[in-house]
């Protein structure tokens, strides 16, 4: 499909003009037939009968666009010729300069009157490959249809421009199919530049203060939701966790599924037959809808590129059936640089897990080289662990923020070194791997890359800290910090008792919302990338529960963050090839290439495995960088496993409008305040593994608990029940333990979950 739409734009520009054979031209005012002929030409003899929107397949809405079909942007450089849209739209110099060229070369054939009489007209008409509406004026909104020569021209501004200068039409278009219909016809001509939207007609586009008011800018609704896009970048996957990168200079992604494989893709999209590391063999995961254990973290060495070590975090079963969490580090294979060496395991720490939920799982370096880790309280509900649970208790590792240098070893024996400024190293009745406490179930946590010319923000480490029964919280790490739990959840107490009695120093969320909002936090990134310059400090996370989008910008004057929330899939805004309009429900982790820019992992049903899980990247589609700005070239390395070529699955917004209107409307992927996406469809009911969707997964009401659902041998067949889940509640009464959701208390539920109502209350009231 990709290819299809590469094909279709080989020619960046396509009304570059033929010099023409004639020697001189003479324009006048010809009021009545002349000698002079006019024309007006177009890719393909019948073209001239899709020259309205009505002719479209579809129904396109006119909205900023290039003829490349991508999105405006500001031009790096001052534009000499077509200074209108210096500040924004389609062209940098070199297309500048190209146009100013054609324009010389036209008017080296008008005499020194036509050069008075209609400089202007055939510069502004050059110029409209440079309007941030260039698209709608050339009919190029949709690839597949025919693309104008000439722009779209209001009518008075045809009839005069014809009136005055229909001569040097043949200058401005070398097409002579068409020529006898506009020789001397100005009605006809001007009818067939006719736009169907007035609005977005040359000169009237730039004189509509509607359609100008804030160009340029993340679009946002009349509600205040930014209007964002998503291309699809991989499908099939089973409950990915997680996305990572080398920081090789390969910009390969590193994807790894809940049930412990890692599989490679590569830049042009495609995967690799065998994966980089499948330790499912070891990894504790089961195919209970919602269990939250299994292989959770990532992290490459700072030095991978030289070393080769990397580090992961996942759950398992020692020889006892006691269920821990193990954090390894390995290498990879010196033979093949897209495989792992799974003999080269090196326990680093292992961690006995109290319950089967809150297994925490976040692995990061920080900008000072030191590895991060995050763990959950142990489970349950309420850090029912000791006194004052286990976040609260520093001798305990669980509940925390650890950082430990991976790079040397302790004096007791411990395979790595502790940082000397760790803050609680004096502290002789506190674990010295401690950084921060007080957290509950801190779900994907990221580090700033830091505003890309003044570096501002630069090393902070935002995390998404999972609630229990009322808030779901945003935090920024602080050295030293409680973060409160149990005492405190989101910005109010908890156990009362110890908030009462609790420090006046807690660090408070930047952000928390309540269940109204949503139900079980997935932490995010800060946008840092190139390809979509507008988002540049944008933190954009997501709810697990309900698949809603959101994102927070800090006021720099007052540090208070504001939170918007995130609309997927507007028709209008997203009519660029290879937009797509839906997405998987539950939003399960966010990632970021090498080079930065922004991606998340749903699935439309949470099993371990189930293969439904489908990896999203992020587009503005108000305005991107100019072209060339965000080139590399990645470091080539060699493949000896098989590459398997992306194929989409999703429908793309322009395919949605292309379908013929006798067919029933697609459901909508979002609504106007929040984006929650549609996760069912006909055709994946019958054939699972070949469609993104899977049985829909409808969220419950709120609770305290989560209750235990038995999968079927095959969990992604549509009759399966999904009941509420909860990452606050007790783990399942498994056979030892069994859980809910990768780290986290989320909420599940199936259409048919009414028989299980009783059953569940019951448990409720049992646990609380």
């Amino acid at each position: 499909m990709n290819e299809l739409y590469y094909e279709a734009v080989g020619d960046f520009y396509t009304s570059d003009l033929k010099k023409p054979t004639l020697k001189g031209v003479t324009v006048w005012p010809c009021p009545g037939r002349s000698s002079s002929s006019s024309w007006v030409s177009f890719f393909c003899p019948r073209a001239f009968l899709c020259l309205s929107l009505s002719c479209l397949m579809g129904s396109l809405l006119g909205h900023p666009q290039c003829l490349d079909y991508g999105p405006p942007f500001q031009p790096p450089f001052h534009l000499e010729f077509c200074s209108a849209y210096e500040n924004f739209g389609c062209c940098d110099q070199e297309r500048d300069n190209s146009i100013a060229a054609k324009y010389w070369d036209i008017m080296d054939y008008i005499d020194s009157r036509g050069h008075k009489l209609c400089g202007t007209y055939i510069k502004d008409i050059l110029c409209q490959e440079c309007s941030p509406y260039a698209a709608h004026l050339y009919d190029a909104e949709n690839p597949r249809t025919p693309l104008r020569n000439l722009p779209g021209l209001c009518f008075d501004y045809c009839s005069e421009f014809h009136f005055n200068c229909r001569s040097a039409i043949s200058l401005l278009t070398s097409d002579k199919h068409l020529q006898e219909c506009c020789e001397t016809n100005k009605t006809r001509f001007c009818s067939l530049l006719h736009l169907h939207d007035e609005d977005y007609c040359f000169p009237n586009v730039l004189k509509n203060t509607a359609l100008n008011r804030n160009l340029g800018s993340v679009v946002e609704d009349r509600r205040g939701c930014l209007q964002l896009c998503l291309t699809e970048v991989a499908n099939g996957l089973r409950n990915p966790v997680l996305m990572v990168h080398a920081n090789d200079q390969t910009h390969r992604m590193f994807v790894a599924e809940q049930v412990g494989v890692i599989w490679v893709y590569l830049p042009d999209g495609s995967r690799l037959e065998e994966p980089f590391l499948d330790i499912k063999s070891i990894v504790l995961a089961t195919p209970w809808v919602g269990d939250e254990r299994g292989f959770l973290g990532m992290a490459f060495h700072p030095n991978y590129k030289y070393n080769g070590k990397f580090y992961i975090y996942y759950s398992y079963m020692d020889k006892n059936r006691v269920e821990k969490i193990r954090i390894s580090e390995l290498k990879v294979l010196a033979s093949d640089v897209n495989k792992a060496d799974p003999l080269s395991e090196r326990n680093l720490l292992e961690l006995e897990e109290p319950a089967a939920n809150h297994n925490g799982g976040q692995l990061l370096f920080g900008v000072d080289g030191y590895m991060y880790l995050f763990t959950g309280d142990g489970g349950k509900a309420g850090d029912p662990f000791g006194k004052f649970g286990n976040a609260q208790n520093k001798s305990a590792l669980l509940g925390k923020v650890l950082r430990i240098d991976v790079d040397g070893k302790s004096p007791d024996g411990k395979p790595y070194r502790i940082p000397p400024d760790n803050p609680f190293v004096p502290d002789p009745q506190a674990r010295p791997e401690v950084y921060a406490y007080g957290v509950r179930n801190m779900w994907r946590c990221a580090v700033d890359r830091g505003d890309p010319v003044t570096k501002k923000g630069r090393g902070r480490i935002f995390c998404g800290d999972v609630g229990q029964n009322r808030f779901e919280e945003i935090d920024i790490i602080v050295k030293g910090g409680n973060y409160g739990w149990r005492a405190k959840e989101g910005f109010e107490c908890y156990d009362t008792k110890l908030c009462h009695n609790s420090s006046l120093d807690d660090i408070l969320p930047i952000f928390a919302y309540g269940r109204n909002v949503g139900k079980s936090v997935t932490g995010g990134y800060v946008y840092r990338g190139c390809e979509s310059p507008n988002l540049n400090g944008l933190y954009i996370f997501g709810d697990f529960m309900n698949g809603r989008l959101m994102a927070l910008q800090e006021d720099e004057k007052t540090n208070k963050w504001k939170k918007q929330d995130i609309c997927i899939g507007s028709r209008k805004a997203c009519a660029f090839p290879g937009m797509i309009s839906s997405y998987s429900k539950f939003i399960i982790s966010f990632a970021e290439d090498e080079a930065g820019e922004l991606y998340f992992m749903s699935t439309s049903y949470p099993s371990a495995y189930a293969p439904h899980g489908s990896l999203y990247k992020f587009i503005d589609p108000a305005r991107r960088a100019p072209p060339g700005k965000c080139k590399y070239k990645p470091v080539p390395v060699k493949t000896n496993s098989k590459r398997i070529p992306f194929v989409p699955r999703a429908k793309t917004v322009l395919e949605l409008l292309n379908e013929p209107s006798t067919t029933k409307p697609p459901k909508k992927s979002s609504t106007p305040t929040a984006s929650i996406p549609t996760v069912s469809s006909k055709k994946a009911k019958k054939t699972p593994l070949t469609k993104i969707k899977a049985p829909t997964v409808k969220p419950a009401p709120a609770g305290k608990k989560r209750q235990k659902i038995k999968a079927e041998a095959k969990p992604h067949k549509p009759k399966q029940k999904v009941a509420h889940i909860s990452r606050t509640t007790l783990a399942p009464p498994l056979p030892k333990k069994k859980s809910s959701h990768l780290t986290r208390t989320k909420k599940l539920h199936s259409k048919k979950a009414a028989p299980a109502k009783e059953k569940l209350e019951k448990r409720r009231k049992d646990s609380r």
